[in-house]
């Protein structure tokens, strides 16, 4: 088994790498940008907003099943509009402990599937069984949420599809960090 310490150096290495590449596509690729749109009216809209706490709100807002059967719930459905809505607390945006956050997630991530890898492969193992295992998991770590929230909470296929391309991306240069790093047979 492959010791864990010795692969310290790809697991940080590959966070740089995901957090640098994802600076890339969201600051100079900004592909997508055409994922977010703005509300009709959002001024007004933000004043009956106002006041109401962080959280997930899905609306129509339904308790259990049996009130989905209510004729007033599926007039509510019928006529729309169908969503989640997600709010913070009002502040300041800043970007620094979004940024901080992500890179601690990306570290995780790694983490995670080093963890995975050294109980899967030996020390000296090819480098493509290196690639293909560490790729595979990291790209199910960073891409494969998005078609659940698509399914679920009514998300674009074509924004989830960005951001699998994007967990792609990521998934590849973590497996070739790890590839190309990976402990040679003692």
């Amino acid at each position: 088994m492959v010791e864990f310490t010795s692969l310290l150096l790809p697991i940080v290495l590959s966070a740089v790498l995901v957090f640098f590449a994802s600076s890339a596509i969201h600051m100079g690729l900004r592909y997508h940008n055409s994922d977010y749109l703005q509300l009709p009216n959002e001024d007004a809209l933000a004043a009956v907003l106002r006041g109401v706490g962080p959280g997930e709100y899905p609306f129509p807002y339904c308790k259990d099943h049996k009130q989905m059967n209510s004729p007033e719930m599926m007039r509510k459905f019928t006529e729309g509009p169908i969503g989640v809505l997600y709010m913070r607390r009002a502040s300041h945006l800043k970007l620094g402990p979004f940024l901080g956050k992500w890179f601690a997630y990306t570290l995780a991530v790694t983490a995670v599937v080093a963890y995975l890898a050294r109980a899967e492969l030996h020390a000296g193992a090819t480098t493509a069984a290196v690639f293909q295992l560490v790729g595979t998991a990291t790209w199910l770590a960073y891409g494969w949420q998005g078609p659940a929230d698509s399914i679920w909470k009514g998300k674009p296929w074509s924004s989830t599809g960005k951001y699998m391309f994007d967990g792609l991306v990521y998934a590849l240069l973590t497996a070739s960090m790890f590839a190309c790093c990976w402990p040679a047979a003692a």
